[in-house]
C-alpha cells in the first residue's frame, strides 16, 4: 500500500527522493467555512500554496512565485474567482540518482480560488517582489451611487 504524502509534501509538491512509491491523490476535499474563500485544485498541475485575506476594501491573495518570470504567470480574474497558472522551468538536467534531497517543485502549477465576495477585475493589481506575488482585488462597492445626467435629444 503506497505511503500517503505528508501535508507539507501535498502543499509544496515536494517528493522524498528515497521513497520511490507513487502517491495516490487524496479525493477528499474539505469545504471551506462559510464566508471564506474556497480553493479548488486543478487536475494535472501542482498545487500552488496561497494566503487569502481581506481588508475592508479588498481581497488580498499572496503566493510564492519564486523562479517564475512575471511574464510567465497567467492570472485570470472574474467577479467571484481568480485562477493563477504558471510553470517553473528547471534550467539544469540533473540525473535522479545524483540528488541527495529534492524538495523544490519544477513544472506547471495552478490554483483557482472562489472569492468570498465580488471584486472589480478591471481594477486588480499584481505585484511581484523577491518571489512573493501579491494580488490586490478591490471589492465591489454596492453602496456606491452616482448621478446620471439626462441629455435631451433634438
Amino acid at each position: 500500500m503506497p505511503k500517503k504524502p505528508s501535508l507539507f509534501q501535498r502543499l509544496t509538491g515536494s517528493v522524498n527522493v528515497d521513497d520511490e512509491s507513487e502517491f495516490e491523490e487524496d479525493a477528499d476535499t474539505a469545504a471551506a467555512p462559510s464566508g471564506k474563500a474556497d480553493i479548488l485544485d486543478e487536475p494535472g498541475d501542482a498545487q500552488l500554496t496561497v494566503d487569502v485575506h481581506q481588508t475592508p476594501d479588498a481581497i488580498i491573495v499572496k503566493t510564492m512565485a519564486a523562479g517564475v518570470r512575471p511574464d510567465d504567470l497567467d492570472i485570470s480574474i472574474s467577479r467571484d474567482m481568480i485562477t493563477i497558472r504558471g510553470e517553473r522551468q528547471n534550467e539544469h538536467d540533473i540525473e535522479h540518482e545524483d540528488y541527495y534531497q529534492r524538495e523544490l517543485y519544477w513544472g506547471s502549477f495552478s490554483r483557482t480560488i472562489l472569492l468570498p465576495c465580488e471584486v472589480e477585475p478591471e481594477e486588480a493589481v499584481a505585484v511581484e517582489k523577491h518571489g512573493l506575488l501579491i494580488i490586490t482585488l478591490p471589492k465591489i462597492d454596492k453602496n456606491r451611487q452616482m448621478k446620471l445626467k439626462v441629455n435631451s435629444s433634438k
